[in-house]
């Protein structure tokens, strides 16, 4: 029988993971917008349900999610903590943290290897493989959520400040290393609200370096960036928090 993985968004990164779980011989069925995943359950048998939808729609997906799927469901989404899914009572989802941009008419970029966590952990790795993805398996919960943070401080911080001076990592680093540094500060206070505990500031900078050295030339300012700040910000508003030059960077920005 021709195993079967779901794939919840068709758009450029779910379509990635499709492509892999093919090349590895399994049938991929697609749920759209609209389509009801609860209908397919007496249908399909899935392996792994990968939940490849955007960020802002992460939370309303979550909670249509068939109880008969929530042990076999892997999460993508950037800006992704265990807070999120615990929301929705998912007690040990597979994760991965994406480390490679999909662009429409572009090959996959990879950045850094991306790490994976969970019970389809390996099921996703070699899927990935497939298509030459590089990623490895990470073993705890606690592993999880550093890599976690570390895609968070990235995508946040190069985001943020990218919306002040533009231009890509490796100028950011060079010629505006007080800038990232600031923004970064600002970006781990909110993390550590979000995780309830302090985040090791010297292991994730490290990491931040090793991430700007994997792809130098990639862009600070995505085009989500705006929303990533107005988040941010909504944040530490809620936790009370001095974000004082992300705050400074919206002034000029988001006005």
């Amino acid at each position: 029988m021709i195993k079967t993985v779901v794939v919840v968004g068709l758009g450029e990164l779910g379509s990635v993971f499709a492509r892999g779980f093919l090349k590895l011989g399994y049938s991929v069925v697609p749920v759209n917008r609209g389509d009801s995943m609860q209908k397919l359950v007496g249908l399909v048998k899935p392996e792994a349900v990968v939940i490849a939808v955007g960020e802002a729609d992460i939370h309303s997906l979550l909670t249509e999610v068939p109880d008969e799927w929530k042990q076999k469901v892997v999460l993508i989404q950037n800006e992704l903590l265990p807070r999120d899914w615990r929301a929705h009572s998912f007690d040990r989802p597979t994760v991965i943290s994406v480390w490679f941009e999909k662009k429409k008419g572009m090959d996959s970029k990879v950045v850094i290897p991306s790490p994976v966590f969970g019970p389809k952990a390996s099921l996703v790795s070699e899927a990935l493989a497939t298509l030459g993805l590089p990623s490895f398996i990470v073993e705890t919960e606690e592993a999880l959520e550093f890599e976690l943070v570390l895609k968070n401080l990235y995508i946040l911080t190069t985001n943020i400040a990218g919306l002040e001076v533009g231009g890509n990592v490796a100028e950011l680093a060079q010629h505006h290393t007080e800038l990232m540094n600031n923004v970064a500060e600002d970006v781990l206070k909110i993390q550590d609200w979000l995780t309830n505990h302090q985040q090791d500031r010297v292991k994730l900078m490290a990491g931040l370096k090793k991430a700007f050295e994997g792809d130098p030339q990639h862009q600070s300012m995505g085009r989500s960036a705006p929303i990533r700040l107005q988040r941010a910000l909504g944040y530490a508003l809620e936790a009370g928090l001095v974000v004082n030059h992300l705050r400074a960077i919206a002034d000029k920005h988001l006005n």
